[in-house]
């Protein structure tokens, strides 16, 4: 019961800032995460650094890790 209404407080924010159900869903994914895979990093429009840091530098996935 206490989840139901923690969950229905997020979307309501989300909804009332303007992302909606599908943005609120897609941006907590998204921030949980933080690994992307070398593919992803390329089609992102960024680039794998697998020598030091194991990072994606640049476009959608940038200072992800690469997994």
């Amino acid at each position: 019961m206490r989840i139901r209404r923690i969950l229905a407080a997020v979307f309501a924010t989300a909804a009332l800032a303007g992302l909606g159900l599908t943005g609120a869903a897609t941006a907590t994914a998204q921030g949980g995460g933080g690994f992307t895979t070398p593919s992803q990093c390329r089609e992102g429009g960024g680039q794998p650094y697998l020598h030091n840091t194991v990072k994606c530098w640049g476009g959608k996935y940038d200072g992800l890790t690469v997994d």
